[in-house]
């Protein structure tokens, strides 16, 4: 075919097809657009999961009227002027692209006035044309109804999916925007009926109530806003990363990623580099495959970011990453280390009494009426956080596994091998800092087979560990020296798993990490391991003195607790 100009049509529905994917991103940007229209309250209405409907409602600025029309012209914005603008940009929208990509594939209604206007403006487009224009009296504000979107693209129609799926997509959209503006009021009607409202009181706590329910919003911690005088010397204003929000506890985790929210700017962002932070912050305390529950805000300085990557916005770009990882690495962690409680022995829901179920649902419906007339209530089911362990006292070992212990609160149980494996490595880890492993040499070398490639790739690993091992010919290594700490383990079989981690593990940090838990595994003490007393005492003080002392390096705890309160119920003293 002949090299042609593409019709306006047919361009038109190509771009639109860039930034309208389904009906949530019809939502998506004129959410957008009326937050930066400075808009009090947001109202969103669906019908079939946006395929036959989506109306959002909002008393911002609203369009003069003679700026309607033009409002729908590609390319047309009020965001920005000219190129250096895009270096600084403080709004949600700016590149004139939304609505005239909606308009081109559905058929569109707009009803606008502003201030300044007796009488507002109505205005319908379908497939991107004018097709009617009118006076209509309105309050202030805006209202964009888009009804039948893809009706002139069917191939994108059919790949839309079920009512369920886009309609899910949808509301997590508005929770999310409910999250990052907790000041605005957000409501949304799926078919009739409505199914979320933000109440607009400025605290993003109560949103998190609306979303998650009140029970998960209690036991999430607090992510303080960056102090100024906790900055290093030398930064400024424009360099300054804040990072508040909250986190769920090690205790609190899903199986993936989808509650992970990240906000830079108030814009709702999903960033590879973000999500790696808080998994690098979480390390060691989750379980694998396990993701913790995070709504971070960050704020910096818009010439700091580029969010000119994408068409949909959803994607930015940070001029310097690393001091962005840090810091959100840095104010997670410090939560996590501040916050971090020991988990509670509790029954199942099932197996409470009907009076137990009562008292529980009394007290939270005491703390939610408290909360309304601002009163700050603790969890029903908190557990009371101490920085470091409490003072423990041991009474025994159950099942050669376990170390009983008394303390301030009840009983405690304490599992032998994930606390010596939390002891084991913080040590080896400081000493790793400090470039001064303790290492044993052995009375007579250990002689292991490694596959060739990878023994060659480890060997230099292998010795920061603490290891002295050297070539011997063919896929044959000689050991003649080994961390002191695992002077009474399975050698061959720890450096094996050791080489495995590190030639499996995706980059080389991550296969360090494994490669480093894999170690003190196989140095810890075992289940089924008889401890004296004495031994016992000492296992527990050296976990007192580390900095994470409530889980292993896997994320498993290291200990449970069974308050006195508990006890006396049980034994029909509650």
């Amino acid at each position: 075919m002949p090299i042609r100009v593409l019709s306006e049509e047919v361009a038109s529905k190509i771009a639109a097809g860039e930034v309208v994917e389904r009906p949530v991103s019809v939502v998506k940007e004129l959410v957008e657009n009326s937050i930066d229209a400075e808009a009090r309250e947001i109202k969103v209405e669906v019908r079939q999961g946006g395929r036959r409907l989506v109306r959002v409602i909002d008393n911002g600025m609203g369009i003069p009227a003679d700026e309607v029309e033009l409002a729908f012209a590609r390319h047309a914005t009020s965001k920005i002027a000219s190129l250096d603008d895009l270096s600084s940009i403080a709004t949600l929208g700016f590149r004139g692209e939304a609505l005239a990509s909606i308009a081109a594939v559905s058929q569109l209604t707009i009803v606008t006035r502003t201030a300044e206007e007796n009488v507002g403006t109505q205005l319908r487009l379908e497939g991107g044309r004018v097709a009617q224009r009118q006076k209509k009296g309105c309050p202030q504000g805006t209202v964009v109804t888009v009804e039948n979107l893809f009706y002139n693209v069917p191939a994108r129609l059919k790949f839309l999916r079920s009512e369920a799926t886009e309609r899910k997509h949808i509301d997590g959209l508005i929770y999310r925007y409910g999250m990052a503006y907790p000041h605005l009021r957000f409501s949304l009607l799926n078919d009739g009926r409505p199914t979320f409202q933000s109440l607009g009181s400025g605290e993003l706590y109560d949103v998190l109530i609306k979303v998650y329910g009140l029970e998960l919003a209690q036991q999430m911690h607090e992510v303080g806003s960056i102090e100024a005088d906790n900055l290093k010397p030398g930064t400024s204003n424009r360099e300054l990363v804040d990072v508040y929000g909250y986190i769920s506890p090690p205790s609190l985790h899903r199986a993936n990623r989808d509650y992970l929210t990240f906000f830079v700017n108030g814009r709702w962002v999903q960033d590879r580099m973000l999500s790696y932070a808080v998994s690098e912050a979480y390390h060691t305390l989750l379980p694998t495959g396990r993701y913790p529950i995070v709504v971070l805000c960050l704020e910096l300085d818009p010439s700091q970011i580029d969010i000119n990557v994408h068409p949909t916005k959803s994607e930015i770009r940070f001029l310097d990453s690393n001091a962005v990882f840090a810091a959100v690495q840095k104010a997670v962690r410090r939560t996590l280390v501040d916050r971090a409680a020991i988990p509670r022995m509790t029954g199942l829901p099932s197996q409470w009494s009907a009076q137990e179920m009562e008292r529980r649902r009394r007290l939270v419906e005491v703390g939610t009426q408290a909360k309304a007339v601002g009163i700050e209530t603790p969890s029903v089911f908190e557990f009371p956080e101490p920085v470091k362990l409490p003072p423990l006292r041991v009474l025994g070992q159950v099942a050669q596994t376990y170390i009983i212990a008394e303390g301030p609160e009840g009983l405690y149980l304490i599992d032998q091998h994930a606390a010596h494996e939390r002891v084991l490595y913080e040590r080896v880890m400081a000493e790793r800092a400090k470039m001064a492993v303790t290492s044993q040499t052995l009375l007579e070398p250990l002689t292991i087979e490694l596959p060739r490639v990878a023994g060659e790739e480890s060997v230099g690993f292998l010795n920061q560990l603490g290891f002295d091992v050297e070539p011997f010919g063919g896929e044959t290594y000689l050991v003649r020296a080994v961390p002191a700490m695992l002077a009474k383990g399975d050698i061959g079989q720890a450096i094996v798993e050791i080489v495995d981690e590190l030639s499996e593990a995706g980059t080389a940090g991550a296969g360090e990490e494994r490669a480093l838990i894999s170690l003190v595994c196989h140095s810890a003490v075992r289940a089924g391991q008889t401890l004296s007393v004495e031994e016992m005492r000492d296992l527990i003080r050296q976990l007192e003195g580390t900095t994470m002392p409530r889980t292993c390096p896997h994320g498993r705890p290291t200990m449970i607790h069974l308050s006195a309160a508990q006890l006396a119920r049980e034994f029909g003293r509650g």
